[in-house]
């Protein structure tokens, strides 16, 4: 593996990005966003925070991709180790001899753990103490990777590391397995591989497929670009033939129409271009993450993939939980109206504007005292008012409205809404409920809800008459029964079972025999008469 080398320019430019150099990579470590370097460039790189400042965590940029990143508490030397990248530099032509300087690595010793060229093969195999070495040949990329030397506890440095707890989720040597991971559950490195390479490549599959996403998200950007431009330039020549009836002031008219549909038209590519930006870098990041994954499965030894998958979990699962619109940030809507007045230039009343007004959901209100009550079997209705995104009236109809009003209990019982385009931005919604109860009410324009949808109307049941009388007292409706109730439930002296106080320079004001109502104008609130006390205040109301 080759070593990161970084460098200043001398000019007004920054700082570069990373060249390759000629110093040999020592002891690459894997950083939170999938890119390795070397121990002393890691020591090199500038970071954020006060080490001496408790709960402060230190922070760096990576020079590869300007990620932020977070180091470990304890320092660089807690980073993960990239396995791969020495598994690159054995496989890429420097697998020379270990015990001589000219060889080239032909064998490996399984004993000894070092690789041997041919002729230092066969001394290794006439000394004495490696005459009973095993001694294998070096078949592949992946074996060569692999033929490396083993790696070795850091706890206990003479014992090599075989075994991976299912607990701590870290290698160990045997040594620890009856020190600090006693009963632990663990397994050997060749079997936990299997199961932890599984759930990589289930990731893996989930990123491939958002940069799938990406990249025809890319796709509708670019022709959303293409498509604001050619709509300009077909404004443009709108404007120009518009403007060719004029004299002085209609080319200056014209001119200020351009510069405006300009404007107009940097405005949206700059908003593209920023969206953009972001789903490439986005993308980036996934397929940096896919081809270090991929890599790490394809030649990363089982070792390697169990001490790294923790951080590739990590970043993968980051990546696919990443926020990011399916859908350009803005459209084409560009038009020109010639027939709209433009005030006057130069004492001549002018025409013409650009127009770039469109609808926003989210800004769009309802309006209606009768917004969120009803009546059974009754018409009524309210305003929907359609704005554009920055709060001002559309002016004008033509709007795709679509209302959804279904009952909160009975969901067959919905009711079928009219809708009526004012042509001035206003929108009248009419309905008719059948069955009372509690209705949700939706309000959409161009398939999104707008402001304060979808909402709740209450529908009450049909209004109900007064089957009594309105009244003063009892005394006078009934002309003196004393039989007499009213629902207010007042009585007179001298066994009279009616009210006496509704007349003039008496307390209690006149009100209804039925129910008690003080409101001429008000519903009924009382049942049926079921009782002999209500038969009775049926007699009163007949009287």
């Amino acid at each position: 593996p080759i070593c990161f080398q970084f460098a200043l320019l001398g000019s007004s430019q920054g700082p570069s990005r990373p060249r390759l150099g000629d110093s040999p990579c020592v002891e690459p470590r894997l950083l939170p966003c999938l890119h390795s370097l070397c121990t002393p460039c890691l020591r090199n790189l500038e970071t954020v925070g006060e080490p001496n400042r408790a709960n402060t965590a230190l922070r760096a940029l990576c020079p590869l991709c300007d990620a932020e990143i977070a180091l470990p508490p304890g320092g660089l030397g807690q980073l993960v180790p990239d396995y791969t990248a020495l598994g690159r530099g054995g496989a890429a032509g420097t697998t020379g001899c270990d015990l001589c300087a000219d060889g080239a690595a032909a064998k490996r010793c399984q004993s000894c753990g070092v690789r041997l060229c041919l002729f230092c093969c066969q001394a290794h195999r006439r000394q004495k103490k490696t005459a009973s070495h095993v001694v294998v040949e070096l078949e592949s990329s992946r074996d060569c990777s692999q033929a490396g030397k083993p790696f070795f506890c850091p706890s206990h440095p003479s014992e090599e590391l075989g075994l991976f707890c299912e607990q701590c989720d870290q290698p160990m040597c045997q040594d620890c397995v009856a020190e600090r991971h006693r009963q632990h559950p663990y397994d050997f490195t060749s079997n936990a591989v299997h199961r932890h390479g599984d759930s990589l490549r289930e990731l893996l599959r989930s990123t491939q497929q958002c940069m799938s996403t990406l990249e025809d998200v890319l796709g509708q950007t670019d022709s959303v670009g293409n498509a604001i431009r050619t709509r300009a330039e077909a404004v443009a020549t709108e404007i120009n033939a518009f403007a060719r009836g004029y004299v002085k002031a209609i080319e200056e008219h014209r001119d200020r129409l351009l510069k405006q549909l300009e404007d107009l038209k940097v405005q949206k590519e700059n908003l593209l271009h920023l969206q953009k930006a972001q789903l490439q870098q986005l993308l980036l990041d996934m397929r940096t993450g896919v081809e270090f994954t991929e890599r790490l499965l394809t030649s990363g030894s089982d070792l390697g993939i169990l001490v790294t998958k923790g951080v590739v979990t990590s970043r993968l699962a980051k990546l696919n939980s990443a926020a990011y619109s399916t859908h350009p940030n803005v459209d084409d809507s560009i038009q020109f109206s010639p027939q709209e007045r433009a005030g006057q230039c130069h004492g001549y009343e002018v025409f013409g504007a650009v127009i770039c007004k469109a609808v926003d959901p989210t800004k769009c209100t309802l309006h209606g005292e009768d917004l969120r009550s009803a009546r059974q079997n009754e018409l009524t209705g309210f305003t929907l008012l359609c704005n554009d995104t920055t709060g001002e009236r559309m002016g004008r109809g033509g709007e795709a409205v679509m209302v959804t009003i279904t009952h909160k209990d009975k969901k067959d019982c919905a009711v079928k809404p009219t809708v009526c385009d004012n042509g001035d931005g206003t929108y009248h919604i009419s309905y008719s409920p059948e069955e009372p109860g509690l209705y949700a009410v939706c309000v959409y324009v161009k398939g999104q809800h707008v402001q304060g949808s979808p909402f709740i109307v209450m529908v009450k049941s049909k209004f109900r008459k007064h089957r009594g009388m309105f009244h003063c007292c009892t005394f006078c409706s009934s002309g003196g029964q004393k039989a007499a109730r009213c629902a207010c439930g007042g009585t007179m002296p001298g066994g009279y079972q009616g009210c006496g106080h509704g007349h003039k320079g008496h307390p209690g004001c006149p009100h209804w025999s039925c129910c008690g109502q003080v409101k001429r104008s008000s519903e009924c609130l009382s049942g049926f008469p079921s009782d002999r006390s209500q038969r009775s205040l049926l007699r009163t109301v007949e009287l």
